[in-house]
């Protein structure tokens, strides 16, 4: 006769063996490190490069010796770099706003599909960017010549007198008309690109409702490219705190209306190469930039919140 032996219970069961989880963690770092050691060689190093030269100054005696911060205390009193970002900030304010008029108008143009020939028009406008701007600015200045240039020819031919462009009072102009006519084209892209990625439907909607054109821009259109112009706006801020070789190209036509502290970065080259001042021009540099950063990221934020 079998005896019914009690069920056993059933211990707890083994804990599964962990997974190591390093391998895949480094496999990951393995696909950006490459990205990041760029980035670090080519974008972080020289920040910190700059941020060390700042630090210091060249002296006649005892070389080069630490100052801290008084490098930052003589660039913020110094009335020539205060001027140059005066006359970028003028630039700034006037050129800016015209260029991207402009360029958003040819936009507009080109999308209205009333435009014939638009793809010639698209190409003649956008050709401008792709001429160098040392070109450019050699071209723009020969035409700009009282003497031997197209001004003095006219004056010659017709018997006038046009006010120089490269006087003190319109050299500023004279360049705002050069960087406007070599960027119209590529900021007139942006907004062309953008316009062409709204949807159709929306247009339908406001034919059915009777819209009109302007009523289309002003409720569709400008809306929807929102985006794309600040993004525009953000870098001709930036392109107008760096500006650079329409000065420095010009000054041997016009010694008496372009110095070496015109710009703040003709300021900084003429610090570094022609006074060898490293530590200050790095310094002048670095002011700058926060100053660029800061403007740029406030239009940012304003239009993000105009996107709301």
């Amino acid at each position: 006769m079998t005896t019914l032996q009690p069920p056993v219970a059933a211990g707890p069961r083994p804990a599964p063996p962990p997974v190591r989880r390093d391998r895949r963690s480094w496999r990951g770092w393995g696909f950006i490190g490459p990205f990041v050691a760029v980035f670090a060689l080519v974008f972080l190093a020289p920040i910190a490069y700059s941020l060390y030269l700042s630090l210091f100054r060249d002296q006649l005696i005892g070389g080069t010796t630490f100052v801290g911060l008084d490098n930052y205390e003589q660039a913020l009193g110094d009335d020539r770099f205060w001027a140059a970002l005066g006359r970028v900030s003028l630039f700034l304010c006037v050129q800016v706003p015209i260029m991207l008029g402009i360029a958003l108008l040819v936009a507009l143009a080109l999308d209205s599909g009333r435009l014939y020939g638009k793809s010639f028009f698209r190409i003649t406008i956008f050709l401008p960017y792709a001429v160098p701007a040392v070109v450019a600015t050699l071209m723009w200045g020969f035409m700009y010549g009282t003497k031997y240039g197209l001004v003095g020819d006219i004056n010659g031919a017709f018997g006038v007198s046009l006010p120089d462009p490269l006087s003190p009072d319109l050299v500023l102009a004279s360049i705002g008309n050069i960087v406007t006519w070599e960027f119209v084209g590529y900021n007139m892209l942006i907004f062309y690109s953008a316009l062409r990625v709204i949807p159709h439907s929306l247009y339908e909607a406001a034919e059915i409702d009777g819209a009109g054109q302007i009523r289309v821009i002003t409720a569709i259109k400008l809306p929807a490219i929102r985006g794309a112009l600040v993004i525009a706006t953000i870098f001709s801020i930036i392109g107008s705190f760096q500006l650079f070789n329409e000065p420095n190209i010009l000054r041997p036509l016009a010694r008496n209306a372009l110095s070496t502290d015109y710009t703040p970065n003709f300021y900084t080259y003429s610090l570094s190469f022609n006074g060898q001042q490293h530590n200050y021009s790095a310094t002048v540099a670095i002011i700058m930039g926060l100053i660029t950063m800061v403007i740029a990221y406030a239009v940012q934020l304003r239009g993000m919140r105009k996107g709301a």
